[in-house]
């Protein structure tokens, strides 16, 4: 089984097989996810205090928010999973 890694900014790296979604923090229902998983003690934090501009959840319902776009995100994801093709 090979370990496929996603950096999303600032040297932080997120196990890319489990991802389930990458989205913009602009909406209410995930304004509310963001809320809630920071109550139940699931919410990472890997903005380094700029401004939250990716929302990446989980299957183990963790919420991990990154100062990167979404779209920058998922190019990484969609390289990093190519090059794991590849290989």
């Amino acid at each position: 089984m090979d370990i496929k890694l996603v950096n999303i900014g600032f040297g932080n790296i997120v196990s890319g097989s489990r991802i389930i979604a990458i989205v913009s923090p602009e909406s209410a229902p995930i304004k509310r996810i963001i809320s809630d998983a920071k109550e139940k003690g699931q919410l990472i934090d890997a903005t380094y205090g700029r401004r939250t501009r990716a929302v990446i959840i989980t299957d183990s319902n963790h919420v991990v928010l990154s100062s990167i776009q979404p779209e920058t995100v998922a190019q990484r994801f969609t390289i990093n999973k190519d090059k794991m093709i590849d290989n």
